[in-house]
């Protein structure tokens, strides 16, 4: 067995190519359904040295199949919102410690101190239904802050704006992690000049609104919250780790997480830095589902450890998790 505190050490690309290749062991020997998977492409494990020779396995068999690899009881269970009359995902979670040690780690490699912000969310669309795995985060971080102020907004748009104005007025650095929708359904009603506040997207209109492109989606945003930037989080029920922007629609990876982009023609091939082709996610916090997850997302790597999402492929079904059509 693999010791997870092992996954959260990493420090170097080195040491996470050296994981990698145990996680994709372990998982071959220990998950049916990706050990089949592996069996039907003919690969041979032994021979498997390189993290461009780890088979993907396409995400949506998170929707059909059981995708667990130990035998420990299930703590958790993440489902995706879906649409009406589709299959949603399910990640079984056997140790929900790896959920949260992976996003408080990031949180503090991003933000530094949870303590130092007041959080506020206004994730409606999540609020209302059972499951979402970014509600058990934000809920997190909103007790880990220790502050009386930070909370979860369904529809209080009023409540909120009167919030978010005092609160930056005296200083006080926030977040407020909202759904895209929500929160130009915010802006569209208040007018705000923000100086302490960060506003992070998690993407998605959920049918309320069109799709947008992230450079006119971020310039409403920017102007409606009086802010230089939009941070953005990725994350899907899928992974049990986000990678963030700051800025910029330019996303980074945590130590344990890394994304490595496939060409759109040969799903088994790599796509160089720069070019465009599907997203394929190295998560190793999810040691006991399935680490190495081909999305349906569409994105570009910039450099060894930051990208960009670009959009969908076509024929899959829409997400919301920053899953905007460019």
């Amino acid at each position: 067995m693999i010791p997870t505190e092992n996954i959260f050490s990493i420090s170097s690309q080195k040491q996470f190519e050296k994981m990698a290749l145990q996680v994709f062991r372990h998982q071959y020997q220990h998950n049916k359904v990706y050990r089949d998977f592996c069996t039907f492409l003919k690969v041979d494990v032994q021979k498997v040295k390189l993290i461009s020779q780890i088979p993907f396995l396409p995400i949506q068999f998170f929707k059909t199949h059981t995708i667990i690899s130990n035998s420990d009881d299930v703590q958790q269970i993440f489902t995706s919102s879906g649409t009406t009359g589709s299959t949603n995902s399910q990640h079984l979670v056997t140790d929900i410690s790896l959920y949260s040690n992976s996003y408080l780690r990031a949180f503090s490699q991003f933000y530094g101190n949870i303590e130092n912000y007041v959080v506020l969310a206004l994730l409606p669309s999540y609020l209302e239904r059972d499951g979402s795995s970014l509600i058990y985060m934000v809920n997190d971080l909103i007790k880990k802050t220790n502050q009386p102020e930070s909370g979860f907004y369904l529809y209080e748009h009023n409540l909120l704006a009167e919030k978010l104005i005092t609160l930056d007025k005296s200083g006080q650095n926030c977040i407020l992690i909202g759904v895209t929708y929500a929160l130009l359904d915010l802006i569209e009603n208040h007018e705000f000049q923000l100086k302490n506040t960060i506003i992070m997207e998690t993407g998605g209109m959920k049918g309320k609104r069109k799709e947008m492109i992230r450079e006119e989606l971020h310039e409403l945003l920017c102007k409606g919250f009086g802010v230089q930037s939009i941070h953005s989080e990725y994350g899907m029920t899928e992974l049990l780790s986000q990678a963030y922007s700051l800025g910029n629609g330019i996303f980074e990876c945590p130590d344990w997480m890394n994304v490595v982009i496939r060409d759109t023609e040969d799903a088994l091939s790599f796509a160089e830095n720069g070019t465009t082709g599907g997203i394929n996610v190295i998560d190793l916090a999810n040691i006991n589902s399935c680490s190495f997850i081909a999305t349906q997302d569409l994105g570009k790597k910039i450099n060894s450890n930051t990208f960009e999402v670009l959009g969908r492929f076509d024929n899959s079904d829409i997400r919301g998790c920053n899953l905007m059509v460019y």
